[in-house]
């Protein structure tokens, strides 16, 4: 079994920076994807940003141009670098793994989630 673990969340004010860490422990399996997602209270989770095994990445139009998504293969860690923070960005984000943990069976593994409050 794999498990996520983000970090980094907190109260920011609106202009300010936050960088999220993901860590992905346990068993040893290929990270094919791995992404941010967010969700804000009374909205359905949606997808911040993520980046592939080959180094791609895909933003959120919401966040393009002020988040950077980026990964450590080594530590087995993801990251999320969020810039010019708007109240709208408040919610709690989850890291979202999808492991190949066999030749044609994939897996999606989540997080438990670290809430972002953007204060104006």
């Amino acid at each position: 079994q794999v498990q996520l673990v983000e970090s980094g969340g907190g109260l920011v004010q609106a202009g300010g920076s936050l960088r999220l860490s993901c860590t992905a422990s346990g068993r040893t399996f290929t990270i094919v994807t791995t992404g941010w997602y967010r969700q804000a209270p009374g909205k359905q989770r949606e997808l911040v940003a993520e980046i592939n095994s080959g180094g791609l990445t895909n933003y959120a139009d919401s966040v393009r141009g002020r988040a950077t998504i980026s990964r450590d293969n080594a530590k087995s860690m993801v990251f999320l670098q969020m810039n010019d923070l708007k109240p709208e960005d408040t919610a709690v984000y989850y890291c979202k793994a999808r492991l190949q943990v066999s030749i044609e069976g994939f897996v999606e593994v989540w997080g438990q989630g670290t809430l972002v409050t953007v204060s104006s």
